[in-house]
């Protein structure tokens, strides 16, 4: 079984879009075999401060329509959490149990973040989570703390950062820049496609 590394928080939307499109050429390429090891990079630990949601939420606005159109159906300003550690010490206990169900919570907890517009700072939601998926431990923050200086040993440049092997890579699914203030985002094809031929290679 092969095993890509990710490093990424729950709400950065743009490690959604790559995790989202990666998982959708596993599928296509029938390729079950490869498993993501989503880690805990949380960036209101990295920068000190909470993630603002209304500021997510602009990102979204102006994503959405240039690579995304098929996602961020649900997201809510008004759900964002105010904390995703709860969330991302859920999946670090997840994949104590093994890969399929570490990255079944991880997708599933982005998901309802960005399609479902749910609270994942709501301890009954985080609850909910665990015992769709057989959990009976909801994890611990030192875990989730524990990967996170893994994720700096390994100089994470940001949320996602890939490691395949011995490549790394930040956010090789997309272009990303602003121009006069006005963020413009594109697929990164070519990097895209070198992401996939490593990954399922």
């Amino acid at each position: 079984m092969t095993a890509v590394i990710v490093y990424a928080d729950i709400v950065c939307p743009f490690a959604y879009i790559g995790l989202t499109r990666l998982l959708q050429r596993r599928d296509e390429l029938g390729r079950p075999d490869v498993h993501l090891q989503i880690r805990s990079w949380p960036l209101e630990i990295v920068n000190g401060k909470p993630v603002d949601g209304a500021f997510i939420g602009e990102e979204i606005d102006e994503i959405k329509p240039q690579v995304a159109q098929d996602l961020f159906a649900g997201f809510k300003v008004s759900a964002f959490p105010a904390s995703t550690l709860p969330g991302l010490a859920l999946t670090a206990a997840a994949y104590e149990i093994d890969d399929a169900t570490g990255e079944s919570v991880a997708m599933e907890l982005r998901r309802l973040v960005f399609e479902d517009g749910v609270n994942i700072d709501d301890h009954e939601v985080i609850e909910a989570v665990a015992a769709r998926h057989g959990m009976t431990s909801l994890g611990t923050v030192d875990a989730v703390m524990a990967e996170y200086q893994e994720g700096k040993a390994q100089n994470v440049v940001g949320s996602p950062h890939f490691f395949i092997g011995d490549k790394s890579m930040f956010c090789p699914t997309l272009n990303i820049k602003r121009v006069d203030g006005v963020l413009q985002v594109e697929m990164d094809v070519e990097a895209f496609q070198a992401l996939v031929a490593d990954c399922f290679a």
